[in-house]
């Protein structure tokens, strides 16, 4: 099948600034990895890079190595070859947190099914540590869904993150090809479910548009996940990493996710949505809602418009 063109919305800031040189040099001196780097995202100059009067950029730190134990179609993180744990990360992520400067952290994972916890204790260990540094930092954690395993969310929950992420990906029909087959629809919804019960802060998620999904699919996606008492939910476009990778079905026009976001806010009442071609699971704007929120004490309203703002100007 032949790769369908890119339309002309699709615009990505390039890394650049001494800003972003600083953020590699000091992850490349740590030895630390970024989903930022590993993905591809697009949004890696603008996080990285920070904006006028936006604060000092962010990164999504990778735990656990660079190597997935599973292989999702959509995905351009490395499968197998599972290598140790570095029992140093969790200290070495936290001094990094604070020679960046950041005051608004977020951590993701690979997979690691090949560990009898799936990582979890690593994970608390890394939140831990950050806080006992700095208990103001903001930590968002974007979790695996530990193949069901609430007692495993748990662990991530009594590590005192600030909000706690599941990427549901897609709507439920499309879960395979989309996902691993260890994944799925169902699964994820009990992990998303079970943080909202059980932890104090933000619950948030992610679903990726263009991968061929019908309007009531996408509807119904966002549904159930407000009937799980999700806060957050982010939408964007899926982008292909490679030609072995799943193809684009189509480029969903920026104002089909404007719509998407009223819909989500307005009538479904999630707390904020972040909706754009561009738009990423840790995405700026999502960031700065939940920073003004929870630090700074803003309503929602207010909240989702200096989000909105700086997501414009980006």
């Amino acid at each position: 099948m032949s790769r369908a063109r890119k339309p002309g919305w699709l615009k990505s800031r390039p890394p650049s600034g001494e800003r972003f040189t600083d953020i590699k040099r000091t992850l490349r001196d740590r030895d630390l990895h970024t989903v930022c780097e590993e993905a591809n995202c697009p949004n890696m100059g603008e996080c990285w890079s920070g904006g006028a009067g936006e604060g000092p950029g962010t990164a999504t730190f990778m735990l656990m190595g660079e190597r997935c134990s599973r292989g999702c179609n959509f995905c351009d993180v490395e499968t197998g070859g599972m290598g140790e744990l570095d029992p140093d990360e969790p200290e070495n992520v936290a001094a990094a947190v604070a020679e960046i400067g950041l005051d608004y952290v977020v951590l993701t994972s690979v997979d690691r099914d090949d560990l009898a916890d799936q990582g979890a204790a690593h994970f608390a260990r890394t939140i831990a540590a950050i806080k006992e540094r700095d208990p103001e930092i903001l930590v968002e954690v974007l979790i695996p869904d530990f193949r069901g395993d609430l007692d495993l969310v748990d662990e991530i929950i009594a590590a005192g993150p600030d909000v706690i992420a599941h990427n549901i990906e897609t709507v439920s029909r499309l879960q395979w090809p989309v996902r691993d087959r260890r994944a799925g629809y169902e699964q994820s919804l009990s992990v998303l479910e079970h943080a909202a019960d059980t932890f104090e802060g933000y619950t948030k998620t992610s679903v990726m548009l263009g991968l061929g999904e019908y309007d009531h699919e996408v509807y119904q996606t966002l549904s159930d996940l407000r009937e799980a008492d999700v806060d957050v939910v982010t939408l964007g476009q899926y982008l292909q990493p490679s030609r072995s990778h799943l193809d684009v079905s189509d480029y969903v026009h920026p104002d089909k996710f404007e719509t998407w976001r009223r819909v989500a806010e307005a009538e479904l009442n999630f707390l904020y949505c972040a909706s754009g071609p561009m738009v990423r699971s840790s995405y700026k704007a999502g960031e700065l809602f939940v920073d003004a929120v929870v630090r700074e004490g803003r309503s929602v309203e207010a909240a989702r418009k200096s989000a909105r703002a700086a997501s414009n100007s980006a």
